[in-house]
């Protein structure tokens, strides 16, 4: 992690981010700036010291107004998200890495009746994800990924650490989007980011429990061990138990099961919802 490094140290020019911010294409310009900001923090595209392209540059990738993206800016700074340095070293650098949730008022809400589509559909996708990450995963994936168990463990030793669930949740979202990103698929990628912002939207709405920082920790790191060694069956096993957490808590809460009818690699499922169901 970069959280150490001096803000200046660290230009926004790796390999594939300078394409990355996209025109804002609603008439919400200013919110529609700060939320992409902000997810790009968030999902860890841009880390603490990154340096983002000037303003004037930035407002033409986004086809907005420099006074627009300014105002953006300046929340964004305020939030302690970001920082604008002065001067012929200057620029605007990401300063933070936890965004506030307040800054993500405008994304868009999912029905409640919803939610088990969102589940349902990362239960179909993530563990295939899983082991196309051991097929394609390199050093360097590792490494990230190991990191980020690291930052989560050093999280998860604090006495506050309650008072930290929402930077250690986008620990957790930065873990899966690593493991996206191992396969070196840009679309894999995009269908990621996609099911996780609705997966958050969807905790926040209707899957009440915090997280369970040392079962989380564990979880992530036999993941690890499982794609390192290239394991299908110890991703799938492990990949079930972790899937499994927030189905079990939406069918207590509900009432409800999941996907019917369901594939064989689904069946784990279908006999939790059904036990419970019984009892």
């Amino acid at each position: 992690m970069s959280a150490g490094l001096p803000l200046t140290e660290r230009p926004y020019t790796r390999a594939g981010l300078q394409s990355e911010f996209e025109p804002v294409a609603t008439r919400r310009t200013f919110e529609e700036a700060v939320e992409q900001i902000a997810e790009k923090v968030k999902s860890g595209d841009l880390h603490v010291g990154d340096r983002l392209p000037s303003e004037r540059e930035l407002a033409a990738r986004m086809r907005i107004s420099r006074p627009t993206l300014r105002e953006a800016i300046k929340v964004l700074a305020e939030a302690g998200v970001l920082e604008v340095r002065r001067g012929q070293s200057g620029g605007i650098f990401v300063a933070a890495e936890l965004v506030p949730r307040e800054l993500l008022k405008s994304r868009q809400e999912i029905r409640v009746s919803e939610v088990a589509g969102v589940l349902e559909a990362r239960r179909l996708l993530e563990p295939r994800v899983a082991q196309l990450a051991a097929v394609h995963a390199g050093e360097e994936d590792f490494a990230r990924m190991a990191g980020l168990i690291e930052r989560k463990r050093e999280l998860a030793a604090r006495d506050d650490v309650l008072r930290h669930e929402d930077l250690f949740l986008q620990l957790d979202l930065k873990f899966h989007l690593a493991m996206a990103q191992a396969t070196r698929n840009s679309t894999v990628v995009s269908l990621m980011r996609s099911l996780f912002k609705r997966l958050e939207i969807a905790r926040d709405m209707a899957v009440h429990a915090p997280p369970v920082p040392d079962w989380v920790i564990d979880v992530h790191e036999r993941t690890l061990s499982a794609i390192r060694s290239a394991d299908f069956e110890a991703i799938e096993a492990v990949m079930d138990e972790h899937l499994a957490q927030l189905e079990q808590i939406w069918e207590q809460e509900t009432g409800r099961g999941l996907v019917r009818p369901l594939p064989d690699f689904l069946q784990p499922v279908a006999e939790r919802s059904r036990a419970l169901r019984a009892g």
